[in-house]
């Protein structure tokens, strides 16, 4: 988040504190409604919601764009919103909400993404507004944060601005923004604990009539709530270890059939400058979970990308695939080597599309596969595991990889990012390729072994994986060596 210090006038900041508190208000009542949601007496309760654009007519029906809420689990993609001829216009909008209430523990997780924001024809713009909200309870303990949210390159009137919390923004003569427009509620009864976050990126009241709109007109920019409560009185829940799926091993010296299905007419993708795509056609939600520590790969080398079941998986860039097919964690997967020489990888497929073959040379946008939860992602939501590995990186094995999460949000937008490590190479320059690379058996993690207290992810972390660098003669290890 910015922090760039603004100057507000004590007029503008009781008017800022007045509708937080107002917010406040109406949320404590939520919250204590909330407490008792579900089965009567439950320990733990949790709430999310969240939403891209909406816009309140006095008198008049409100107009949402990208809505969803918790629990359990939602997900919201839009390509384009507008709305009124320009008075509210955004690219593409992309919100994921959870919110679970179990074993004591209530955990609430809420973000939005909106780009390219445009009001009344550009007099007031920003790139993206980015929100996260968290909230977490147990009979001990209660908090949350909203601190990784931002709005990035503001400006208003064809100035920028910088944004601040509850920050209040004069829009001429008639009307007012609140940025980064937020409150917090915590609970602290004789029974239950809670806490509930709320945020706007930003947050636009007219004053008087303007580009078609009455006076009274507000138009919310992005939001994101959670909230999460617990009984007090029975004590917190000891860490368990997260059941094992128990995959079904392929036969011996042998992997099962690859499953095949026809590729789908109709997918379109859009690509950036650069000619890279999202990996995953249609809705779909991700977080950023790179680097949290896993059971058996000591720490998450990529990100999981949920979708439904049988969502087009697309090669990201053009180039050549290799080690295509099955193994016993990663069930099928697949890498990509880039005209660079950038590798990425893809695991827990439900199936391969026809072009899925070692050596194939494929073209950026193409269906490769279909999202699935195979490997010992069975059992678990269906979801993408995806993994960047810069060719400058590929000296260091396995572990050469970079977060995917800027290079997803980036293609998400059709814009790019450069894989160029800042000029660092290795010491004594690079490695040659080996002639053999063993690939250990457990080259891919069990599902989630993070504490689902940790609440700088917002859904469910799927499995991790991975594998041993690809290298020109490839040997994988059966189990026990």
């Amino acid at each position: 988040m910015t922090d760039s210090k603004v100057t507000v006038h004590s007029d503008n900041l009781l008017c800022v504190r007045a509708r937080v508190v107002l917010g406040v208000l109406l949320a404590l009542a939520a919250l204590a409604a909330g407490g008792s949601a579900g089965a009567a007496g439950s320990q733990a309760a949790a709430s999310a919601s969240a939403f891209g654009v909406r816009v309140v007519l006095p008198g008049q029906n409100t107009v949402t764009a990208g809505a969803i809420s918790s629990p359990p689990q939602a997900a919201a993609s839009l390509v384009s919103w507008a709305y009124a001829s320009g008075a509210a216009s955004v690219g593409e909008i992309a919100a994921g909400t959870q919110a679970t209430g179990t074993d004591g523990r209530g955990i609430g997780r809420a973000v939005t993404s909106v780009s390219s924001v445009s009001l009344f024809g550009g007099e007031v713009t920003a790139d993206s507004v980015e929100l996260r909200a968290a909230s977490h309870a147990t009979s001990k303990v209660a908090g949350g944060s909203l601190s990784e949210s931002a709005v990035t390159n503001l400006a208003v009137l064809g100035q920028p601005v910088a944004t601040g919390v509850n920050a209040r923004v004069p829009l001429g003569d008639w009307g007012y923004a609140v940025l980064l427009e937020q409150g917090v509620v915590r609970q602290n009864t004789p029974t239950r604990r809670g806490h509930r976050g709320f945020i706007t990126g930003i947050h636009v009241r007219l004053t008087a009539d303007h580009g078609g709109l009455p006076a009274g007109t507000e138009i919310f920019v992005g939001y994101a709530e959670a909230a999460a409560t617990a009984r007090k009185g029975s004590p917190a829940p000891t860490p368990q270890p997260l059941p094992q799926p128990t995959p079904t091993p392929p036969p011996p010296h042998s992997s099962p059939p690859p499953v095949v299905h026809p590729t789908p007419s109709g997918v379109k993708p859009q690509l950036t400058d650069k000619g890279y795509v999202f990996p995953v056609y249609g809705p779909s939600s991700f977080s950023d979970d790179f680097g949290a520590p896993r059971a058996d790969t000591a720490w998450h080398h990529g990100n999981d990308i949920f979708a439904p079941k049988g969502a087009p998986i697309l090669a990201v860039a053009d180039g050549t695939l290799f080690l295509v097919g099955w193994n016993t964690i990663g069930g099928n997967r697949f890498w990509l080597r880039d005209l660079q020489g950038n590798e990425f990888y893809h695991a827990h497929l439900s199936a391969f599309s026809p072009l899925a073959r070692d050596g194939a040379h494929v073209h950026a946008g193409d269906v490769i596969g279909f999202v699935g939860n195979t490997g010992d992602a069975e059992g678990t939501p269906p979801h993408l595991h995806f993994e960047v590995h810069p060719v400058e990186l590929l000296w260091k094995g396995y572990d050469g990889v970079m977060d995917p999460y800027p290079y997803l949000l980036a293609w998400k937008r059709l814009t790019d990012l450069s894989f160029d490590i800042s000029g660092w190479s290795p010491p004594g320059g690079k490695a040659p390729p080996p002639a053999a690379v063993l690939l250990e058996a457990d080259d891919i993690s069990t599902m989630s072994g993070l504490d689902p207290g940790a609440f700088s992810t917002l859904l469910d972390e799927g499995p991790l994986f991975g594998e041993g660098p690809p290298g020109p003669t490839i040997v994988e290890a059966k189990p026990g060596g």
